[in-house]
């Protein structure tokens, strides 16, 4: 969690004052951090590892160059401080804590390090004893702004035999940017504070039944009633709070408080992504899956029921069917030969653009977006499927009809990828249609090798791609705007593969809300054509190319999206409202 947890003191002669505070560091800090470190400093430079400033903090406090540094550091001056305002002792560097899972420091001192930080606490803390208080002055209240950030703050007094009163005000405050985060943490935080307050309250007031049992100052103090009682006080009136729990080890256990309490705060509550209706792709999917299922069942009855008639056969019977089947029809002959699956050839699309060069991959990508066939011949299986998986990532999922490698051609009703081996016989018609484009992978010439630009492409460079079709898309044809922003995406350096994965989700999720528009205007409303024109002006898809995508991908709209509208129409309600 990034907030920081502080403790707060009243102190009679200085005011408000910050105690001890504990802070989250997550990034490492800059090489010019360590410079001037002495080589006698090897324990420091080793707790400066990982980004935690320990060296300067002890150069800062050290007696022999706090002249120096006392005008740079963001704290009060140690002039301005008694024994009730400090906490650690000049020169402590402080506590540190590690978070080997996340690689989280929780750093502890009396004040943060940097400027802008102390002045957020130090303000914090003023206005937690001082103004913004809740009635009785004991408890937890809630304040702050967008600029200075906002607070839970609860207030609590410690017992004190020489304080007037016999109590000292303090306050443990958590602060954090995050407004709803920090209000939604309100009942753990009041918790587990005020557990750390009712240890500090008891450990103070058995100091303070002990101090009253050995010398009552009530007593005293009424023998001196017309003294001041400024100039009554000794030296000992303004004591630390290891003094008053008599606890040396007290700042080191609320180290462990203060970042436990941090760590269990951010860890309680987890950012859960709310998804909205399923894509589409999600329920063509799931629909696929069904029809699987269902296909296995029926799969499984038919094996069943052919168990039975086996059952009802003569004995010897059995084993003359089963001396007819040939060996290799077993589906166990083959797992001898198993070998697991290759990595992928292409690697995404941006790889495929480098290797088969821009105009070819421009021309490949139209036909796939177009809805036509898709016609890969090559030797090499493993190459004609990796660049499938990866053609397939521009189109929904109800779009893809695959037959990834045939000894036959199958018509583009079927599939619209297709991959052949070599001497397949492609029929003319589809050579010179304009509906088809044909990657062709033939063995490159020595002279002619695709140029290697890493290890990973030594399989391509063997490889020579020629990419035809009785169509060929023009340079300068503007195309699909899908396309043109796919290949922008492609084409900037300084997007990520992962990032541009993203951008073809986004892409294809906002082309098919498109279509789903188009779907129920024309298809469900029977709207004239001069409505469609306008519609299609709307959504930005007048053009040709964008046209015939819209019909293409309406063939991957899901059955049940399709059912849905058609049965809203069909209802008494839903005509009425028309009418």
């Amino acid at each position: 969690m990034n907030a920081i947890v502080a403790l707060c003191h009243f102190c009679e002669l200085h005011g408000p004052r910050t105690l001890f505070c504990t802070e989250v560091l997550h990034a490492p800090l800059p090489h010019g951090a360590e410079d001037g470190d002495s080589p006698g400093q090897g324990e420091q430079a080793e707790e400066e590892e990982g980004g935690i400033q320990m060296s300067s903090r002890i150069r800062a406090h050290s007696p022999a160059e706090g002249a120096s540094t006392e005008s740079s550091s963001p704290g009060p001056k140690k002039s301005d401080m008694c024994e009730g305002c400090r906490s650690l002792a000049a020169g402590h560097p402080g506590y540190i804590s590690h978070d080997k899972e996340t690689s989280i420091k929780y750093v502890s001192h009396q004040h943060p390090d940097h400027p802008q930080l102390f002045s957020i606490v130090r303000q914090a803390c003023v206005r937690s004893l001082s103004c913004e208080v809740c009635p009785g002055r004991e408890g937890p209240i809630f304040f702050g702004d967008e600029q200075h950030g906002f607070v839970f703050s609860h207030t609590f007094f410690i017992k004190d035999s020489l304080a007037r009163g016999f109590q000292r005000w303090y306050s443990i405050i958590t602060i954090m940017m995050d407004r709803i985060y920090l209000i939604n943490s309100w009942p753990f935080l009041l918790g587990k504070v005020r557990g750390i307050i009712d240890e500090l309250q008891g450990k103070a007031l058995k100091v303070f039944e002990a101090e009253q049992f050995g010398c009552p100052q009530r007593a005293q103090r009424m023998n001196t009633a017309f003294t001041p009682f400024l100039h009554q006080r000794n030296g000992n009136a303004a004591r630390s709070l290891t003094s008053l729990t008599s606890d040396d080890n007290l700042w080191a256990c609320l180290h462990t408080s203060f970042a436990w309490l941090l760590k269990a705060c951010g860890s309680r509550l987890t950012e859960k992504l709310l998804e909205g209706a399923p894509t589409e792709d999600t329920l063509v999917q799931m629909e696929k899956l069904a029809d699987l299922e269902e296909e296995s069942e029926s799969w499984d009855n038919s094996e069943a029921e052919e168990e039975e008639k086996a059952a009802a056969l003569p004995e010897g019977a059995e084993g003359r069917e089963l001396s007819q089947c040939p060996a290799g029809s077993s589906s166990l002959s083959g797992l001898g030969g198993w070998q697991p699956r290759k990595p992928p050839v292409f690697k995404s699309l941006r790889h495929m653009r480098q290797v088969l060069g821009a105009p070819s991959f421009r021309m490949l990508a139209w036909h796939v977006l177009m809805g036509n066939q898709v016609i890969w011949k090559s030797r090499d299986m493993d190459l004609v499927q990796s660049a499938f998986e990866v053609l397939r990532t521009m189109l929904p999922v109800g779009c893809v009809r695959t037959i990834p490698y045939s000894s036959q051609y199958e018509e583009a009703y079927r599939c619209n990828f297709l991959g052949l081996s070599p001497h397949v016989q492609i029929p003319a018609h589809v050579l010179s249609s304009e509906f088809a484009v044909i990657v062709e992978v033939h063995a490159a010439a020595r002279s002619t090798l695709h140029p290697v630009r890493c290890e990973d492409e030594q399989p391509l460079s063997q490889y020579e791609f020629v990419v035809t079709s009785g169509s060929p898309v023009a340079a300068d044809r503007v195309g699909p705007t899908i396309l043109n922003k796919i290949e922008a995406a492609l084409t900037n350096q300084n997007l990520s593969v992962d990032v541009v994965d993203q951008c073809l989700v986004c892409l294809k999720e906002e082309w098919m809300n498109k279509v789903k528009v188009l779907f129920k205007f024309t298809k469900v409303d029977s709207r004239p054509k001069e409505d469609t024109q306008k519609l299609l002006s709307i959504l930005g898809a007048s053009e040709e190319d964008n046209v015939k995508l819209l019909k293409f991908w309406m063939t991957g709209l899901s059955k049940t999206y399709k059912s849905h509208l058609m049965s809203t129409v069909r209802s008494p309600t839903a005509s009425e409202s028309r009418n």
